[in-house]
């Protein structure tokens, strides 16, 4: 049953052990059964997630602009500072931008938290990306101070103050 190389056919050799496997375990008849395998836990379904693929969006860069340290402009050109940093409320949604305003090469200038709705984008189409505020100086310095830990009261786009949640 030899092939042309002097080889065994394989399924001849899986035969042969199973008899002789079987064989063993017959004349053995005292000796205890041989141990279950290990049960596998149930699978755990959060841990699934993690090795599913991620889904990916692709925004062509000439659609985005990142915002942290983007100067702000008011409606009549004055700069009103810089946006450092974005407070969103438990669902996410982006309600006001903390605006670094007034001083000079930071030295006096206030933390000032801006509602989101005060902000205007100008596309970058227009000359240049610019970010605009329907307010004046006056209104945001009369602002209060925006402090972490603390309620956040931000300037609407009328000029008026609302208490964030």
């Amino acid at each position: 049953m030899r092939g042309k190389s002097g080889l065994l056919p394989v399924a001849t050799v899986i035969v042969a052990l199973a008899a002789v496997s079987t064989s063993v375990a017959q004349t053995a008849p005292d000796s205890p059964p041989p141990p279950a395998p290990p049960q596998a836990p149930p699978p755990d379904p959060s841990a699934s997630r993690g090795s599913e693929t991620p889904s990916v969006t692709i925004i062509p860069s000439q659609r985005v602009q990142a915002i942290l340290g983007q100067e702000v402009r008011s409606t009549a050109d004055e700069n009103m500072g810089r946006i450092i940093d974005v407070i969103v409320d438990a669902e996410g949604q982006i309600r006001a931008a903390i605006i670094d305003f007034g001083g000079f090469l930071g030295v006096g200038s206030r933390k000032i938290a801006v509602e989101w709705k005060a902000f205007r984008f100008v596309p970058a189409a227009a000359k240049r990306y610019r970010i605009t505020l329907e307010l004046t100086r006056d209104q945001v310095k009369a602002a209060p101070e925006y402090k972490e830990g603390k309620p956040v009261v931000a300037l609407g786009a009328s000029g008026s103050l609302e208490t964030l949640p």
